[in-house]
């Protein structure tokens, strides 16, 4: 395989690389509770339904009725208290009113102290998503190192090309954490 083929094939695993960084971050962002009702709260929530742990939006009808506010409708009235005991078991801090037929979740206004500490969590977050996007760089540099009779002036631009992909993804994980910070100091 020629040189050229090569670089090619490790820029782009190392892209896919850095891809896969962003996204386990947004999907560990999307989990996190900003004072807003949000059904991604609920998404570890398993339910014993028939002697197997299925989850809560497979065997309910889950909405946000409004900002503060998630209502979860079993679509079998029998496991309203099953469903009761699961989120309290999830310890999402979450408690179920439950009338008969419908569970209100109600999503307590967050203190400051605990709006920090969260955001403290979401730089650290940032901060491991930076740390294995520059294992994605370090681990693709070494494999440039070792692409055989690849001049030096070839050398050089791809290993510029992957710290310019690293400063942009790291810069994506910069601009996501800021801008998560607003939604949850946000009052």
């Amino acid at each position: 395989m020629p040189p050229a083929d090569d670089v090619r094939e490790i820029l782009d695993d190392c892209s896919s690389g850095m891809d896969q960084a962003i996204s386990n971050f947004q999907r560990d962002l999307s989990k996190v509770r900003t004072g807003r009702a949000n059904l991604s709260v609920l998404d570890n929530v398993r339910v014993d339904y028939y002697g197997t742990a299925t989850p809560l939006n497979q065997v309910a009808a889950l909405t946000v009725a409004d900002p503060r506010l998630i209502t979860v409708k079993p679509w079998d009235k029998n496991l309203i208290g099953d469903i009761e005991k699961s989120v309290l078991a999830a310890d999402i801090g979450l408690t179920p009113n439950n009338d008969g037929e419908l569970i209100r979740l109600p999503i307590p206004p967050l203190t400051g102290e605990r709006r920090k500490e969260i955001v403290r969590n979401v730089k650290k977050n940032g901060e491991d998503s930076k740390i294995s996007i520059r294992n994605v760089r370090r681990d693709s540099n070494e494999l440039l190192k070792s692409v055989e009779s690849l001049p030096e002036d070839d050398l050089k631009r791809s290993l510029k090309s992957v710290q310019d992909l690293t400063d942009k993804y790291v810069a994506k994980i910069d601009e996501m954490v800021e801008s998560k910070e607003k939604e949850i100091l946000e009052i």
